[in-house]
């Protein structure tokens, strides 16, 4: 039957209604009588001229109507199992499925139609950018990386964990995403320097240290709770390392906007609807899945590239690092070159003490409430202190070895292999994980 358009439809009934038979109808419009019969009927019945709207065609029976039942049989489980999993995850996980490789697969489109068709689909809100001068001008891979804490959250048989994300700026390869362990049943502390030295440290084992780290301004890398801040020890441990730390704007996340979308990617990707045995579980989980992700997984932003694919360099570390090796990297004449930039100001105690850096230095009984302005000296390698008074004594710099940069893992790092004692504790699982790095197993 010849399709006909929507103005000769409404035409149909215009004459219909003025008496004209089918016959004189279809002369009238060169339409066959069959036509005419077809949508003069259909325009009684609908009260509304949409209804003399027709889909051109065969029937829809669905976005997957057309593939394999083992196919949507497969995508309702993967989907069921994983509620965060959207079309390009589904369609990466189809195509390394050994049960899938000579069977037609739907493509990405075609997944998006059918989440929308059951339901499944998520809504978002619309984006728009502001006009800004972007903050990283990383040009190749390992030049600037991203690091930031998703918020905590309970994980059943796991406790509560807080992902801390890494990501390559330049080549978007996810560098890790570590569990960090903050109680069994409710968080009873942050992430602490410890924490990110821990992520670092298995990073650099794998990638390499990058030239610069780009954070927010929280209080382990940045003191926020002074008008005149001195460096964290994380922070000087970087700068040993040579590293340097990039802050982003006071309350613009945006700054660390790669790292913040990756918050959610890693929980849709891992945490979503799935349930762990252990920690160690979880652990394991999230190092296969950022093979996945950055070898399997298409990147919007590389041309549906993933990330390695798009950046094979990015495989190869930019400046080497082995744990065993690390007090050999540290290089405090860096940290003194920094310092020796600085100028900070304190307020003396009754009893003439002031504190930086989380220690405390006593300056005498003639310094009481005095102001104190403080610098480093980077030929005496001391810090110069002088009031508003005109005193002045210079002290050595506190917490500044090597061994104070590195913390507690320096002296497990150092050991040829490790046998862990029972039962085990945060900081046994630790210095297991640590154990095995050094002595180059894999976890």
């Amino acid at each position: 039957m010849t399709a006909i358009s929507l103005q000769a439809r409404v035409m149909i009934q215009e004459l219909a209604k003025e008496g004209l038979t089918n016959l004189a109808i279809g002369q009238r419009m060169h339409l066959s009588l069959y036509t005419v019969r077809k949508w003069r009927r259909r325009g009684r019945q609908a009260e509304d001229i949409s209804l003399l709207v027709s889909r051109m065609g065969r029937p829809s029976k669905g976005a997957l109507s057309t593939f394999s039942a083992q196919v949507v049989a497969t995508l309702e489980q993967w989907r069921g199992q994983h509620p965060g999993w959207g079309p390009k995850t589904l369609v990466a996980e189809l195509k390394r499925s050994e049960g899938f490789l000579r069977q037609s697969l739907p493509s990405i489109g075609t997944l998006s139609r059918w989440l929308k068709q059951t339901g499944r689909s998520k809504s978002y809100h619309k984006h728009s950018q502001l006009p800004a001068q972007p903050l990283s001008l990383a040009s190749t891979c390992h030049e600037e990386w991203e690091m930031d804490a998703r918020g905590h959250e309970k994980i059943a048989d796991a406790g509560v964990i807080a992902l801390i994300n890494v990501n390559d700026v330049y080549s978007k390869v996810k560098i890790i995403s570590y569990p960090c362990w903050l109680g069994s049943k409710r968080a009873n502390h942050h992430p602490t320097t410890l924490d990110y030295q821990t992520t670092l440290r298995l990073a650099f084992t794998q990638w390499g240290m990058p030239d610069r780290l780009a954070v927010d301004h929280d209080s382990v890398y940045f003191d926020n709770t002074s008008q005149s801040p001195f460096p964290t020890r994380f922070h000087l441990w970087l700068i040993a390392l040579g590293i340097f730390l990039s802050f982003g704007r006071m309350g613009q996340p945006k700054d660390q906007a790669m790292t913040e979308r990756s918050h959610q990617t890693w929980y849709h990707q891992v945490l979503e609807g799935q349930t762990f045995s252990n920690y160690q579980t979880l652990f394991l989980a999230l190092q296969d899945r950022l093979t996945f992700l950055n070898q399997q997984l298409p990147c919007a932003s590389l041309g549906e590239q993933p990330p390695l694919v798009a950046h094979p360099e990015a495989s190869r570390p930019h400046r080497p690092y082995r744990p065993e090796n690390e007090a050999e990297l540290l290089d405090l004449s860096r940290v003194h070159a920094f310092l020796a930039q600085g100028k900070w100001f304190r307020k003396a105690s009754n009893i003439g003490a002031v504190s930086l850096g989380s220690q405390v230095y006593c300056l005498g009984p003639a310094w009481p409430r005095s102001q104190v302005v403080i610098t480093f000296d980077p030929d005496e390698r001391m810090l110069v202190f002088r009031s508003d008074a005109g005193l002045e004594v210079h002290k050595p710099l506190q917490g500044l070895s090597c061994q104070d940069l590195m913390g507690d893992n320096a002296q497990v790092t150092a050991l040829p292999f490790f046998q862990l004692a029972l039962p085990f504790n945060w900081q046994d699982r630790l210095e297991f994980f640590w154990a095995r790095v050094s002595t180059g197993t894999t976890l």
